[in-house]
């Protein structure tokens, strides 16, 4: 009769890389919580957000935010409905209207609870509306044809593409290029980053996106788990350098001390 084991023998690796980066995530999140501040490298698009949106309030012109086309058991969703926290607020305090087009009903559900805490934080609650976010459609060419549609009927000036993109991407992004719309967009998927680039003003690029979030708030969970990945990051790309340089060294002159610790560095480092 067969026994099953709770433990893989062979992942002790992604354990000890596990226990690792929890020890310095939460450890960064204590630090921060405990008054450290963490310095975080500035974001031109992320900086620009601001700008925009009191463009389009002196214009006169709305401000539209897509959070993606993705459900909210998307990460790059979650990581914009952060973002619309702050974005909230800004056009609430510049008396701004905002426009979010959604794709999908969780999302309108919680965006909607995301908006009207912000306008209450902001001192305008009797700003806040159902009608800023609208579903319309989860068909993704439907969507992308709507909201192209919305954007040419009301000129947006700033328009926020923040989320997770497949080929609507430039489809919309176009448009808002067309409205006269200055634009910031985010996004972690690679394959829409070159359009994205060429259609819009200010672009985060992958990991750039979900720091935008800490960045806005400066919340100390957020920057404390930044700050720990990032010790994480540090650390393998430090291994892998050394590695590097053993793998060398043994291959120039068979140094035996080198060799041991080029084998056990690829026992570390090694994936399944």
């Amino acid at each position: 009769m067969s026994e099953t084991s709770w433990l893989d023998q062979d992942a002790w690796n992604l354990a000890l890389f596990l226990v690792v980066i929890a020890v310095a995530v939460l450890g960064a999140i204590a630090a921060a919580r405990g008054g450290r501040r963490f310095y975080l490298r500035p974001l031109p698009a992320v900086e620009a957000i601001g700008e925009i949106i009191g463009r389009a309030t002196e214009m006169g012109r709305p401000v539209f935010y897509i959070a993606g086309t993705r459900d909210l058991d998307d990460v790059q969703t979650l990581a914009s409905l952060a973002i619309l926290d702050q974005v909230g607020t800004m056009t609430a305090r510049k008396q701004c209207r905002l426009i979010m087009p959604t794709d999908r009903s969780l999302v309108l559900a919680a965006a909607r609870e995301v908006l009207r805490d912000a306008y209450a934080a902001a001192g305008r609650p009797d700003g806040y509306s159902d009608d800023l976010v609208t579903y319309v459609s989860d068909d993704q060419f439907g969507f992308a044809a709507r909201v192209d549609g919305m954007i040419a009927r009301e000129k947006p000036g700033a328009c926020l593409l923040l989320g997770s993109f497949f080929a609507e991407s430039l489809l919309i992004a176009e448009s808002g290029n067309q409205a006269g719309a200055v634009q910031v967009a985010g996004t972690a998927m690679s394959h829409q980053l070159p359009f994205l680039v060429a259609a819009c003003d200010h672009v985060l690029i992958g990991e750039e996106f979900f720091a935008a979030s800490a960045y806005l708030t400066g919340d100390p969970t957020l920057c404390g788990s930044l700050r720990g990945q990032d010790f994480l990051k540090y650390l393998v790309m430090a291994l892998i350098t050394v590695g590097a340089l053993c793998g060398i060294i043994v291959a120039v002159t068979d140094w035996a001390p080198a060799a041991v610790l080029f084998q056990a560095l690829l026992r570390l480092l090694e994936t399944r």
